[in-house]
């Protein structure tokens, strides 16, 4: 409940009606005072959203450990007492997806902290590498000075013009590392050798078309000065930010699927729109505590026991997820146990694939829409 200053007048600001109490009767605004100190933006702000008067964290406790009550409450008219479906899912996809990325800011931090001492260790490695790769250069060619004749040099060397042409193939190697350390698409480095490779292998063109796409945007972002680290570095924080809008729209996608399992007298599209609301804020709300759990972890020094606990905390999260749903599923529908885990296992399986299809999809944009 909001702490705003009462006015001493009486009748609503908004719609001109007696308040008697807090609430006006006939518009429900609160009677408060239009001038208020600076702080009330955020506790009304904190207060509107999260209804924080008690509703919210009861809300939260049973979303996490009464799976399909919420659901349940919803359905029978009990509404007020909690946090509405859509509001819930909009506050925990926002926090979900914005506080992992505050601390990947202070993970940077520390990379940069240390970057020095990297950068030398690196420069020493190549040097040494350098200096074996030349050992081994003098080697090579003192053996083929004392073993080779001039006709076994021709051979040696038009076969390794051969390995250099056809060392990139479109069975073998579709995205790969260079030697210079660039991206290389089905053997081509640019554009002109993808469409020259287009042009010559007419029985593969679908793969080209389909790869198309990729091939110009890598070339683009190297033809920038981005290396292979920095593009797919790109690509996942573009595919971090369009993840919360595909589940999005993946809802009622997934509340279709339900609607197909039940009885259509008894249970509306709404009602499963309900339950895809509940169960899908749960899932972001378990993310977003095994990315906590993951980020406390990694402050403490490794050893094996702990090790072995985090493991098993994160099998116990991930089948708690799988149980929660024919938890939710049995207790919202009121079907039998036996019917309700078939429907539950058909239901998983159907929108495993469908989720795969989407990151799949969601995985070709994202790349594509990379700037």
């Amino acid at each position: 409940m909001s702490h705003g200053k009462i006015r001493t007048d009486k009748n609503c600001l908004n719609c001109g009606h007696i308040v008697e109490e807090r609430f006006c009767p006939h518009c429900g605004q609160e009677n408060t005072e239009t001038k208020q100190p600076f702080y009330y933006l955020f506790t009304h702000f904190i207060e509107d959203f999260t209804h924080y008067d008690g509703q919210f964290w009861k809300t939260i406790r049973y979303l996490l450990f009464n799976p399909g009550r919420l659901t349940k409450e919803y359905l029978a008219g009990k509404r007020q007492i909690y946090v509405a479906p859509v509001k819930l899912y909009i506050f925990i996809s926002f926090i979900t997806f914005l506080l992992p990325s505050l601390f990947s800011g202070s993970e940077e931090s520390e990379e940069g902290h240390d970057k020095t001492e990297k950068a030398s260790q690196t420069i020493l490695r190549e040097k040494q590498q350098e200096q074996k790769i030349a050992r081994f250069t003098d080697s090579l060619t003192q053996q083929i000075k004392s073993k080779q004749s001039a006709e076994g040099k021709k051979a040696y060397y038009k076969d390794a013009k051969i390995t250099e042409v056809n060392g990139n193939n479109i069975e073998t190697d579709a995205i790969e590392e260079n030697a210079d350390g660039k991206i290389s698409i089905l053997g081509a480095s640019n554009m002109k050798q993808f469409d020259s490779l287009y042009a010559k292998k007419a029985s593969d063109r679908r793969v080209y078309d389909f790869m198309r796409p990729f091939a110009r945007k890598v070339f683009y972002l190297q033809s920038k000065g981005l290396n292979k680290e920095e593009i797919f570095e790109k690509f996942s924080e573009t595919f971090v930010h369009t993840l919360p809008k595909a589940l999005f729209v993946y809802l009622p996608v997934f509340a279709f699927f339900l609607w197909i399992f039940h009885n259509k007298k008894k249970w509306w599209y709404f009602d499963h729109g309900i339950f895809t609301l509940h169960y899908f804020s749960f899932l972001l709300l378990g993310i977003l505590i095994m990315i906590f759990f993951n980020r406390l972890i990694d402050l403490i020094p490794d050893n094996i026991v702990l090790s072995l606990l985090q493991n098993l905390a994160y099998a116990a999260g991930v089948i708690y997820l799988f149980i929660y749903f024919f938890v939710a599923h049995h207790r919202v529908y009121e079907s039998s146990r036996g019917i309700s885990v078939v429907k539950g296992f058909a239901l998983l399986m159907i929108n495993f694939i469908g989720i795969l299809c989407m990151l799949l999809l969601l995985m070709y944009i994202s790349f594509i829409m990379m700037h």
